[in-house]
Order: C-alpha cells, then structure tokens, then sequence
C-alpha cells in the first residue's frame, strides 16, 4: 500500500541523511522523495512516497519519525484529498518529420516543449504520477533519449486538519 508522508524539518545538514537511514535500516523501501525549503526561515518540507506492507508498518514509521530531533511536524497525508504533482523532464528523438505528430500528443496533456534540436526535442510535464506515467507510454514509440522525474510534492487541499504530528514548535 502506497503512503505519503509529509515532513517539516529544520534545514540543516545531514537531515535527510537521517531520514533516509531511518527508512533503510528498517528495510522499508522509498518510491520517492522530494525535498525544498517551506514557507518557514530554516525549515524545509519534505514529502515521502513509501510502499508498506500494513497499516501498523505505517504507524511504525511515523512514530519513528517522530522520535528523530530535527523533525518538526510527521503527516501522513494519504487518506486525505491533497494536491500531488510531479515534474518529468523528457528528450525525446524528433525528426523534423515527426515534430508535428508529437506536438499533437503533448497538447491534451498541457505539456510544453522546452527545447528543440535537430534530432531531439524535451518536453516538460507536470501532474500527478498517473498522468506522467500515462504521456511516457504514448511518448515511447518515438525513442525517450533521457528522462528525468521528480519525486511527488504534495500537501492537503484547503484547511483540513492535519493529523500525526509533532506541535511542540514556535516560528519566530
């Protein structure tokens, strides 16, 4: 089962050296992860999709979390209806021939070009993973030279209560 964990940490070296160890000592896999600074001076968010086995193996890593110093706030947002996005970067083999037919495929996905050559285009696409997933399948039959993702980013839609976390912080 999929979860996102999102994290407000204090923007420190070896934060999310930490992190990563805690999830690599308990043997628990990371799909992705995705870190930048937050709308706090010197904390930074950092969202985690994990794959876990059950419920409980999700309740152990957020008690884990939360038992580690630089970690500010643990929510796991997975039950919750968030904004998810994701960013792709993806070089793709163009002809000069071929060009049209793929800008008629990155238009209903409202993905962009961002740079053209003579034997190669990249294309730009934001959204959530299923969207990505779904333009890298019809976009493979013209030869994806390179591709680049970014993990998720997400948070909670609106004002909804967030839930696991740590509240014992003051933003000064």
């Amino acid at each position: 089962m999929k979860r996102i964990i999102s994290l407000l940490v204090m923007n420190e070296p070896g934060v999310l050296n930490r992190i990563t160890n805690l999830f690599s000592k308990r043997n628990y896999n990371i799909e992705s992860i995705s870190v930048g600074l937050s709308e706090h001076d010197g904390m930074s968010r950092i969202t985690c999709v994990v794959h876990v086995e059950s419920e409980q193996i999700s309740e152990q890593i957020t008690k884990q979390l939360n038992k580690q110093i630089d970690i500010i706030k643990v929510t796991d947002i997975t039950e919750q209806s968030v904004v998810a996005r994701e960013l792709a970067l993806i070089k793709v083999q163009s002809s000069p021939q071929s060009r049209n037919e793929i800008y008629s495929l990155i238009e209903p996905f409202r993905a962009s070009v961002i740079d053209v050559s003579k034997d190669s285009m990249v294309i730009q696409i934001t959204g959530e993973s299923e969207k990505i997933e779904a333009f890298v399948e019809l976009i493979k039959p013209y030869g994806i030279k390179e591709l680049a993702r970014t993990g998720t980013t997400a948070f909670p839609r609106g004002t909804q209560r967030q839930s696991n976390q740590k509240t014992n912080f003051s933003i000064v």
